[in-house]
């Protein structure tokens, strides 16, 4: 299980619509070739905001893509339903943690990187 890519500056301007909030999210992939119950897991930034997996069967090379503000969860989207941003875009850190609470991936970003707003592993 990895963190992929990171939209952490929502398109457009910060205007706390539902639309902006889930503009900025965070993808997880399973590189494996089995499934993984990622109940319990745990998405969450530098400043202690959490969001907690809930019932998520990831397929074996299958991405979800965490998004910030509501909606209904899929296969392949799920909302944190939240009505504030969660990822800073000067600097923050994404940390994916497992039902165990041990880091599996972390991602950072900050001023000394140079991402632009949107940061790609690939």
């Amino acid at each position: 299980m990895v963190l992929g890519d990171i939209q952490y500056n929502s398109p457009g301007r910060d205007d706390y619509s539902n639309r902006s909030l889930n503009g900025e999210w965070v993808e997880v992939t399973n590189t494996g070739r089995r499934a993984v119950n990622l109940d319990g897991w745990t998405l969450s930034d530098g400043d202690g905001n959490r969001y907690r997996f809930d019932d998520l069967r990831l397929a074996g090379r299958a991405t979800v893509r965490v998004h910030t503000g509501y909606g209904r969860d899929t296969r392949t989207d799920v909302y944190q339903d939240r009505s504030d941003y969660v990822w800073g875009n000067h600097s923050d850190r994404a940390t994916l943690r497992n039902d165990d609470g041990r880091a599996v991936d972390t991602e950072s970003w900050g001023r000394d990187h140079r991402y632009g707003d949107r940061w790609n592993r690939r």
